[in-house]
């Protein structure tokens, strides 16, 4: 899992005490038997039983501190239970990529199988772990091009309707609203926006449930993300359902990831089930809604704050602007021209990440790495901090600076990794590009804004987000 919330560690502390100590004091005992007279990475296992599971709450000062005590390249801990080695810098980035299946297989926290496949059996949920088969064609680099102009659409549409007649506003849930209204167009084939209404809270639950202990009884996060999780599900196949009763009647197909999965088959000729189906457009909708949400509001908070970057992409949509006849709709050659806005978001994506990093890998075969050896049945995490943080990459890395993404940054492969690598790439990185891309010629070209709140907290290490929900003042142009 990505990070562990405070509401977790009040559920953990319950299950920890009644059903987990036992457990994990066998298991430790099993495991160090196996490992101890292994050459481990440098580092610490922590507490008996527990480890190291409380520090990592604080994901950057956990990585970063630990890289300087024992090792830049490789660091051994314990998380929940697990023997976790923690590979780092770009070096640790390409070993890691490159040898998935190889010496990792992929897993998936128990809480998240539960969400998003308890519909499904295991050896699906297995198959799905270790490719991403049947990728949607619209969400291929060479494809996407086509929704663009929907993304465009429907960005102006919010923006007349919530933004236009106010002063002031709050980012955060706007933000959420455009990418689900966008995430159920292009991905459910629907705009019915009470549809959308009733998946934003839901989609909230589900976000908090996948990093929490799996209590599944009233009053636990678990328990309102499976609930959520199992409305969204029932509202995707009742959707499904009316879908393929359209195209058996001849319905044209529409531009949306239901009707890809709906026709797809595989290597046999058999079509997904129904319910397949809605477990996987289940994960794109959290990841399309959640992730690329907070890096819209990011980018308001950061850009915000500088004047000088924002009169930059300014500049830079204006002049795209101009050479658009009144009322055309964005296309591939103008996102292609969004050079500087697009390095202006991955630094919001370097300074703020939206997924910090993972533990979904699960060591197959003891290897060597570093000098160190890694025990088969340890845990292998990732971490873009490693190198987001990292003032050997990034100098005075805490600054805003958008230069650093430019096409003379020469940075090294693997160091800057917002969307991981190799055969685990997260497949929606170019609609994320474009949705963002969409969003941000369509606020600059109407506003310019601070913050109600200059000081306002960011919380969350897992998806962060603002306290307040990013309070922010607009003066029209």
């Amino acid at each position: 899992m990505d990070i562990i919330s405070k509401p977790f560690f009040m559920e953990f502390s319950y299950l920890f005490l009644f059903y987990l100590a036992p457990l994990l004091m066998l298991a430790s005992g099993i495991r160090s038997l196996k490992t101890r007279h292994k050459n481990l990475p440098p580092g610490s296992f922590g507490l008996p039983f527990i480890g190291e599971t409380i520090q990592f709450r604080h994901q950057e000062k956990f990585v970063l501190d630990r890289m300087k005590k024992y090792s830049p390249d490789i660091f051994k801990t314990k998380i929940l239970g697990d023997e976790v080695a923690v590979i780092c810098g770009p070096d640790g980035h390409k070993f890691i990529f490159s040898n998935e299946n190889k010496l990792f297989t992929p897993i998936l926290p128990y809480s998240m199988q539960k969400i998003f496949f308890s519909n499904s059996p295991s050896s699906e949920i297995k198959k799905e772990l270790k490719t991403v088969k049947t990728l949607p064609g619209f969400l291929k680099t060479e494809d996407l091009a086509r929704c663009i102009g929907i993304m465009d659409s429907i960005t102006q549409q919010q923006m007349r309707t919530f933004w236009e007649d106010h002063n002031e506003v709050k980012a955060f849930p706007l933000a959420k609203s455009l990418t689900l209204c966008i995430a159920c167009r292009l991905f459910m084939g629907t705009e019915d926006p009470g549809l959308v209404a009733r998946t934003v809270a839901r989609l909230d639950d589900v976000k908090v449930g996948m990093f929490s202990a799996p209590l599944n009884f009233p009053g636990t996060n678990f328990h309102k993300a499976c609930k959520a999780a199992a409305a969204i599900h029932g509202e995707l196949l009742r959707i499904i359902s009316e879908k393929k009763a359209a195209m058996a009647r001849g319905a044209p197909t529409a531009l949306d990831c239901l009707s890809h999965f709906i026709l797809a088959t595989d290597e046999s000729g058999q079509r997904m089930s129904e319910v397949e189906i809605a477990d996987k457009v289940l994960g794109f909708l959290v990841v399309g809604y959640g992730t690329v949400a907070t890096v819209l509001t990011l980018f308001m908070k950061y850009v915000g704050e500088r004047p000088d970057v924002y009169n930059q992409v300014l500049k830079e949509q204006q002049e795209i602007a101009a050479c658009k006849k009144p009322e055309e709709l964005l296309n591939r050659d103008d996102i292609q021209k969004m050079k500087y806005s697009w390095n202006v978001l991955c630094e919001v994506m370097r300074v703020k990440p939206a997924i910090q990093g993972t533990i979904i890998r699960e060591v197959m075969t003891d290897f060597t790495y570093a000098g160190y050896t890694v025990p088969k049945g340890w845990k292998v995490y990732w971490n873009v901090n490693s190198t987001n943080k990292n003032p050997k990459y990034f100098p005075n890395p805490e600054n805003f600076d958008p230069s650093r993404h430019g096409e003379t940054s020469n940075l090294p492969l693997f160091t800057f990794v917002p969307f991981g690598g190799g055969p685990r790439m997260c497949p929606g990185k170019e609609y994320a590009r474009l949705v963002t891309l969409t969003f941000v010629h369509n606020l600059v070209k109407r506003f310019r804004w601070e913050m109600v709140l200059p000081k306002e907290r960011i919380l969350g290490d897992t998806m962060p987000f603002p306290e307040q929900g990013l309070p922010t003042r607009l003066y029209h142009h």
